[in-house]
């Protein structure tokens, strides 16, 4: 790779961990007490990356268009946020590998960052837990932005908060989603197979690679580290 980057910003669920059991659990208890019927896991697994409204909207679909009602979304969130305070911590793993990747780069000297849909306080949880949470300069949840992915503002963000421009910092999703959010805010974007996004999805969004996981980023990285500037 020819290009230098200063940073490297992940998206989380399905790039850096696994919170599929735990978001299944939630969104299914939400649904129960609004009176739907439960979703099955390979439904839930295709939401995960979106936003809570929008995860609603795809889960429910039938239901919303003969009943178009933003407050049943909205109760929704509600209901996913109030289980997944009690559970979704400890019901995230991150894939193995991940840890000596982020001690790789870190070691090199790139900035880190992670832009999730995930709420800024839970990734921090998680990333206390494993001893990781020094390692990241941004950490931008779905509760500091209005507008979530595939919008670019929580991608924005991050850049200014690091203080570089949108070049400069590599994007590394899963997901469609993670795709458009890196293509409308100008970031370079590596996508990766280990969520449930087929390679041939996540190739239209023009990826600098595309990897089996992120744990392969550092190989991937190297000529752009060999060229930095010291």
């Amino acid at each position: 790779m020819d290009q230098e980057f200063e940073a490297v910003i992940f998206d989380f669920d399905y790039t850096l961990g696994d919170s599929s059991a735990g978001i299944i659990e939630c969104i299914n208890y939400a649904l129960s007490v609004l009176g739907l019927p439960p979703e099955t896991p390979e439904r839930i697994r295709r939401t995960i990356g979106l936003s809570l409204v929008d995860a609603y909207a795809y889960l429910a679909g039938p239901y919303q268009q003969s009943n178009p009602d933003r407050a049943h979304a909205e109760k929704f969130a509600r209901l996913f946020i109030e289980r997944a305070d009690e559970i979704m911590v400890e019901q995230t793993e991150l894939y193995p590998g991940v840890d000596q990747l982020i001690a790789t780069l870190q070691q090199v000297g790139f900035r880190l960052g992670i832009v999730s849909t995930k709420f800024r306080y839970r990734i921090a949880a998680i990333l206390k837990r494993e001893r990781l949470l020094h390692a990241f300069d941004v950490i931008v949840g779905g509760e500091d932005v209005a507008h979530h992915k595939p919008d670019p503002e929580s991608l924005y963000l991050a850049v200014q908060k690091l203080g570089i421009a949108p070049e400069y910092a590599l994007y590394v999703g899963d997901s469609v989603t993670d795709g458009q959010a890196a293509q409308r805010a100008g970031l370079p974007f590596v996508a990766v197979l280990s969520g449930v996004t087929p390679e041939a999805s996540l190739a239209e969004y023009a990826p600098l690679a595309i990897l089996d996981s992120a744990t392969d980023l550092a190989g991937l990285l190297q000529s752009s580290v060999n060229h930095r500037p010291t």
